[in-house]
């Protein structure tokens, strides 16, 4: 283990900023000319390149989709382990005197409800209350914070956060220098066991962890449901970590799993994604994400708009799809009750587990758990259930 000094995922100052691994596409970027177009690569592309994934553009990064398949995967994180590497994902240190007091007062959530130790789901809003981003805050004490928001936004969350702090606190993005690798599934706990990184910690903590000489940090966290953890690891070690885990994996019956299977997995749980469920038009009081806002708090960027929406009343509500009839509910999709529209699909899968389609939509407040609709798909009425989620028991807490 290392103290809270040797946590510290700055660099040196001396030492030139890294940049992200990129590679030129073809496209055409906003002034730019044709094949400019860049993507970042995850520092573990030639690993993914060996292991025979299929990679796509997710949010400007070039990630593996799928390795084995989408199915197969989904059912290693539920039923054993599955390894993903997620280090598209942002990672920014905020630290300094008051760091905890000036998040607390940008984002939606009471950070003082967690202690030293512990990590919160939060959003950063816009003064109008639409969400620029939702991300983990990882509270390690008063005067540091770490937080990772999503691959899309997060040089934007980098950039609101820099424009609101103040001087007695410093925001460092660590994009490029830190990669993060997601272990999930029942058997999650044990691969970490036999690596020798910690994993007795309760759901939403985490710890640090020495590996060769470098500072982990290893977060009771995850976005599929199960049992599961997320490593912040700095870029020198993470190829060799994610190497060890894979040999250790083997026989506990894990695999690498790809952005395909993290999205099935995600919406049987119900849990939202940026620029589907959440954005800039799409409030915390229309994703019914109202337990992640702390309303008695005096102040939170986008506080006035989202208190006089709850008091109004949202125009649409986010809920859960369980299609009762053949086929699946597709983003983008129109919601019919009665032949009149009520609402739109933001997202939609077949559920590996379920075996039938589901969906997240949002929809007419009016339209509660238990109405039947119809999805509009391309001229065919696919009948569904509206329905709380989770679609399948959720195993975060096991």
């Amino acid at each position: 283990m290392v103290n809270s000094a040797d946590r510290q995922v700055s660099p040196h100052p001396n030492d030139p900023e890294p940049e992200p691994h990129q590679v030129v596409v073809g496209g055409v970027p906003p002034g730019g000319a044709p094949g400019t177009l860049r993507l970042m690569r995850s520092p573990l592309h030639d690993q993914h390149v060996a292991l025979g994934a299929k990679l796509g553009d997710f949010s400007g990064w070039e990630m593996p989709l799928e390795y084995s398949g989408t199915l197969a995967e989904h059912a290693a994180v539920r039923e054993r382990v599955g390894l993903f590497d997620v280090s598209h994902m942002g990672k920014v240190r905020i630290h300094g005197q008051g760091a905890a007091d000036f998040m607390n007062a940008v984002l939606t959530n009471d950070l003082h409800r967690i202690g030293p130790g512990q990590a919160q789901y939060s959003l950063l809003c816009n003064e109008s209350g639409g969400v620029i981003d939702d991300l983990i805050v990882y509270r390690w004490s008063d005067d540091e914070i770490f937080c990772v928001p999503n691959a899309g936004n997060a040089s934007e969350v980098v950039a609101v956060l820099r424009s609101l702090a103040p001087d007695t606190v410093s925001i460092d993005d660590h994009h490029a220098d830190h990669g993060i690798i997601a272990v999930q599934g029942p058997a999650s706990g044990a691969l970490l066991d036999a690596v020798g990184l910690p994993s007795g910690h309760n759901y939403m903590t985490m710890v640090s962890a020495d590996l060769d000489g470098a500072p982990v940090i290893v977060a009771r966290t995850g976005y599929t449901g199960e049992h599961g953890y997320e490593l912040i690891v700095p870029v020198a070690v993470l190829g060799q970590l994610w190497a060890d885990l894979l040999v250790r994996a083997g026989p506990l019956g894990g695999i690498p799993a790809g952005l395909g299977a993290r999205d099935t997995l995600r919406l049987e749980m119900g849990y939202p994604l940026h620029g589907h469920e959440l954005s800039l038009d799409i409030t915390p009081v229309q994703a019914r994400l109202g337990w992640a806002v702390g309303w008695d708090k005096p102040a939170f960027v986008g506080r006035e708009a989202l208190l006089a929406e709850r008091a109004a009343g949202p125009t649409r509500v986010l809920r859960a799809l369980r299609a009762t009839g053949r086929g699946i509910p597709r983003a983008g999709l129109t919601v019919l009750r009665d032949e009149a529209p009520v609402g739109e699909v933001t997202s939609g899968t077949f559920s590996p587990t379920l075996k039938e389609g589901i969906a997240l939509a949002l929809l007419s407040p009016e339209v509660a758990v238990g109405a039947a609709v119809v999805v509009d798909v391309r001229g065919r009425a696919l009948e569904c259930e509206v329905v709380a989620p989770p679609l399948v028991r959720a195993s975060t807490r096991d």
